[in-house]
């Protein structure tokens, strides 16, 4: 009923301003109108539907004005007041296909793992099902096709125990493609062919025709171009049906991509100047560019170049004026072509390096758009940590007036124990005091390593871009992400389990091999009696160390490989950690050091071991650091060995 009423206001709102629904979302003045108006509704797991309602409907007016939805944003706002997961998941749902429609796919497939954390946290299946495919179609516009085949199988897993038929549909047929995209044609046939027989059994159309036509790119992948030609005339038929422009482009391209390949030049003409057509019913050129470069390549077949080289030039000239890079790229490689296929070498020459150019460009856009994506990443973890941060004050500070009350009540009932209680609260508030000073002092030093180390790695980042390093700059990036997700998540907790803090080191190693070219090797070995779920570590306590031993050591070995050994044991109630590298020693390190003229201090060194003395402090445990130089028999320096023994604490 209350959802009811909502909506009654909406729709009287829309009647009072004179907007009509269908077009209320190119007007701001309503847009903010309606806004305001729903901001005034008590704030319940109702309203978050109609936050998210809203935002579907405004979507286009945001995207238009490339400013953030703010429904979406009010809609987990208020999920994240009311503890509601589900309200959480769809808004999450929502934003990462926002971000996927706009080419940000880092951005989408981390909106789509929360969508799934709080899909679960909500035990929503169908939800669930939805966000696992959602973040599959991400990892596919990735390249990141084992983990987009992990995604929606096990989507298709659930959504077949619920019997849910769309999403076993969705999960299929994206199963089926990453088979295609991977060669498995055989396979990938009878992953369309099941979800073509679902898409039927639900009288889904649209459905129908996309599963047609994948199931004519596998046959066509198995050379069987009649039956990839049955099946893109099928497709083309129901998008015919359905007026569905961009269907009926998608399949003349297809088809005539197909009788190009059976060397059926005339037939072959006569579907892609029928695509030509098509693409003045549809809104995005970029289909019209294609059109033209598929028929200059099919000229250049035949030996037509002239005419070839006319469609080349009119598909350039409107990539040109549309910006479409890739376009540009691709028919600057066909234009290439054709001039080496006709003996002019110095113009293919000339288009072959315009065709790089755009390469180029694309490849430094996508570098960029990465960075930007994983710094938005990073605000917005920063952004949901101060708000846990609030409601975690705010629990406290009531829990703390329930316990003034209590205490009030508590002493007039023994006014006698008075002195005595009065002493001994007094007492105990200044040790607990201290005590929050010291853990505050240790999670400011603790919040000092993030900075530090993402200033070296994003440097590192940087040098590969502009090296022209792409694949190693897109490999750092990768693994650099995954190592920024892990020390965002560690560094909320006092301790993490040994595990994850293992997990983070050893990508950190790994970033800063590929960083050094490879000058060393390691080794992490834990003892036999340590289980690494169950012991706990202060996160980032070991990587200053380790940076230390790798850029003041190892760098500068060039004698032999450099050998990097991290271990862990346990002696009574101590976890007793080495790190011992074969560098050349402290003495010579602060040697090069003097001759450089570097007198900077590592600010990684100096905030461990003020975590570590602060440690002490609060445990009233062994916790120390100790480093000796480690010599040959003649007295010549070998290395360094670091030793960091801590408390041990344990999960249970």
């Amino acid at each position: 009923m209350l959802l009811m009423s909502i909506r009654s206001v909406c729709s009287w709102l829309l009647l009072f301003l004179g907007v009509v629904p269908g077009v209320f979302a190119q007007d701001s003045l309503f847009t903010y109108h309606l806004l305001d108006s729903v901001r005034q509704l008590r704030p319940d797991t109702s309203t978050v539907r109609i936050w998210l309602e809203e935002s579907r409907r405004t979507a286009a007016y945001f995207d238009g004005h490339k400013k953030e939805n703010v429904f979406l944003q009010e809609a987990i706002a208020m999920s994240q007041e009311l503890k509601y997961p589900q309200g959480l998941s769809m808004a999450y749902n929502e934003l990462g296909t926002s971000k996927r429609n706009k080419s940000q796919y880092i951005l989408a497939e981390d909106y789509h793992e929360r969508a799934i954390k709080y899909a679960q946290e909500a035990r929503d299946s169908v939800l669930l099902c939805q966000s696992l495919n959602n973040a599959g179609v991400d990892c596919r516009r990735l390249d990141k096709l084992q983990k987009a085949f992990d995604y929606h199988f096990a989507a298709l897993q659930i959504a077949e125990k619920i019997g849910n038929i769309k999403n076993i549909c969705v999960a299929t047929n994206s199963i089926g493609n990453i088979q295609l995209s991977e060669g498995k044609y055989e396979l990938s046939i009878e992953r369309f062919q099941h979800a073509l027989k679902l898409e039927e059994e639900s009288n889904n159309p649209l459905g129908m025709a996309i599963n047609l036509g994948n199931l004519g790119y596998a046959y066509q992948g198995l050379g069987k171009l009649d039956l990839a030609i049955q099946h893109y005339k099928s497709s083309l038929a129901i998008n015919e049906k359905l007026k569905n422009a961009t269907g009926k482009v998608i399949c003349f391209n297809a088809l005539g991509a197909a009788f190009q390949e059976k060397k059926d030049y005339p037939t072959a003409m006569e579907y892609l100047q029928k695509a030509l057509q098509v693409n003045d019913q549809v809104d995005d050129k970029v289909h019209m560019a294609e059109s033209y470069m598929n028929i200059g390549k099919l000229l250049s077949v035949q030996n037509k170049h002239e005419e070839a080289r006319g469609f080349f030039q009119q598909g350039i000239t409107l990539s040109n004026y549309w910006g479409f890079k890739s376009m540009l790229m691709d028919t600057y490689k066909a234009l290439a072509l054709d001039y080496k296929n006709s003996g002019d070498f110095q113009k293919s020459l000339e288009a072959t390096e315009k065709s790089l150019l755009y390469k180029d460009s694309i490849l430094n856009e996508k570098a960029a758009m990465a960075l930007n994506q994983m710094q938005a990443i990073y605000d917005v973890d920063r952004k949901d940590n101060q708000i846990r941060t609030l409601q975690h004050d705010k629990m406290v500070g009531e829990l703390r007036t329930k316990r003034n009350v209590v205490f009030i009540f508590a002493l007039a009932a023994f006014l006698i124990m008075l002195t005595v209680g009065g002493f001994f609260y007094i007492r105990h508030r200044n040790l607990e005091e201290n005590k929050q000073t010291l853990q505050l002092e240790l999670r400011s030093l603790r919040s000092q390593m993030n900075p530090h180390f993402i200033f070296n790695s994003l440097s590192s980042i940087h040098r590969y871009i502009w090296s022209n390093n792409q694949e190693e700059a897109s490999d750092y990036l990768t693994k650099f992400s995954k190592l920024m997700r892990l020390i965002l998540d560690n560094t909320q907790h006092t301790f993490v389990s040994l595990n994850k803090e293992l997990e983070s080191l050893r990508l950190y190693l790994d970033l800063e091999s590929l960083r050094c070219n490879g000058i060393f090797d390691y080794r992490i070995k834990v003892a036999s009696d340590i289980h690494d779920e169950e012991v706990l570590i202060p996160p980032m306590i070991l990587q200053p160390y380790v940076e230390n031993a790798i850029w003041h050591g190892l760098v500068h070995k060039s004698n032999e490989k450099g050998q990097l050994d991290i271990g862990i044991r346990l002696e009574g109630r101590s976890l007793v950690c080495t790190i011992t590298d074969n560098g050349i020693g402290r003495k010579r390190a602060m040697e090069i050091k003097a001759r450089k003229g570097k007198t900077h201090t590592s600010v990684g060194m100096k905030v461990t071991q003020g975590r570590i003395d602060l440690i002490r402090k609060i445990n009233n445990k062994d916790a120390s650091v100790v480093v000796t130089d480690l010599e040959d028999p003649g007295g010549e320096p070998t290395g360094t060995l670091v030793t960091i023994i801590l408390p041990a604490e344990f999960i249970f």
